[in-house]
């Protein structure tokens, strides 16, 4: 389990109380907006225009890391309304591990299946502390897909690292899902949001979502943060991922990427050698 040494602050956007709900069940659902209007207006006209730039064979669920080749989101990324949501749980020091737009169009949008974030990041990261921060770009309900977790299964089970089945190639955004005895679906929690509100899981926990097969888009933006204690595996994930320092100071020893700069070349190794999705 995460825990933070620190005392709780003024700038902090979550109570105690919900930071220990947040550890005991694997979530928080942040019903407040989480960016003033117009700044929330800026990410999502943002948005709109890399999903515009994407390739014609590109499926827009697929748009991982977009900050490798897109550094303007970092105004985002590394925003105090965001900061905020996460030091509470991880601490001051604070390091962006990942964030991916996960855009399920109206009609054939890709259900997510059954799954923990820890299950692709095992060799990339220790230890295995993740907070996504997963920000509503557009209203996230059960009629379009909305995510479904699976509460306190970070801590339960095989905690954060069960065992996998292959699904055929391109009937889900990922290619594999956690095995049906090992997943009770009977105690689903479905996660919906007005766009501009937002949800933060724990990288451990099981969670997924049903095709979006209505009229209407679902679209979100996960920001994933570690404390800096976390160690990255440098010399496994150098050539394709890089880790950025968001706030306070580093107590790992990482290396970190350069948020004025894009990387292009990491983005492409990832699509020629198979490092989308998670």
């Amino acid at each position: 389990m995460m825990t933070a040494s620190f005392s709780p602050s003024s700038h902090h956007r979550i109570s105690p109380t919900d930071v220990a709900n947040y550890h005991r069940e694997g979530y928080h659902i942040f019903r407040q907006p989480v960016f003033p209007a117009a700044k929330f207006l800026g990410l999502k006209n943002c948005f709109e225009t890399i999903l515009n730039q994407l390739d014609a064979d590109v499926r827009p669920e697929s748009m991982d890391v977009p900050h490798f080749q897109h550094p303007e989101l970092f105004e985002w990324l590394f925003a105090d309304e965001i900061m905020n949501l996460v030091e509470p749980i991880i601490g001051p020091d604070i390091a962006l591990f990942a964030s991916h737009f996960i855009c399920k169009p109206k009609g054939n949008g890709k259900r997510v299946p059954w799954h923990e974030d820890s299950h692709y990041w095992q060799t990339m990261i220790n230890p295995m502390e993740v907070v996504t921060v997963w920000l509503a770009i557009d209203p996230a309900n059960t009629e379009n897909g909305c995510m479904r977790v699976l509460p306190r299964t970070h801590t339960s089970g095989k905690m954060g690292f069960s065992d996998y089945d292959a699904l055929k190639p391109g009937e889900a955004v990922f290619n594999d899902e956690i095995k049906s005895s090992q997943r009770d679906v009977s105690k689903l929690v479905p996660i919906e949001l007005e766009a501009n509100q937002c949800s933060l899981h724990d990288g451990r926990i099981i969670h997924g979502s049903e095709p979006n097969l209505s009229t209407k888009r679902r679209c979100g933006y996960t920001m994933r943060y570690v404390s800096t204690r976390t160690r990255a595996n440098h010399e496994q994930i150098g050539a394709w991922h890089h880790l950025y320092l968001a706030r306070g100071q580093d107590h790992a020893g990482n290396r970190y990427g350069d948020p004025q700069r894009a990387y292009p070349e990491l983005a492409r190794f990832r699509s020629q050698h198979g490092k989308n999705g998670h």
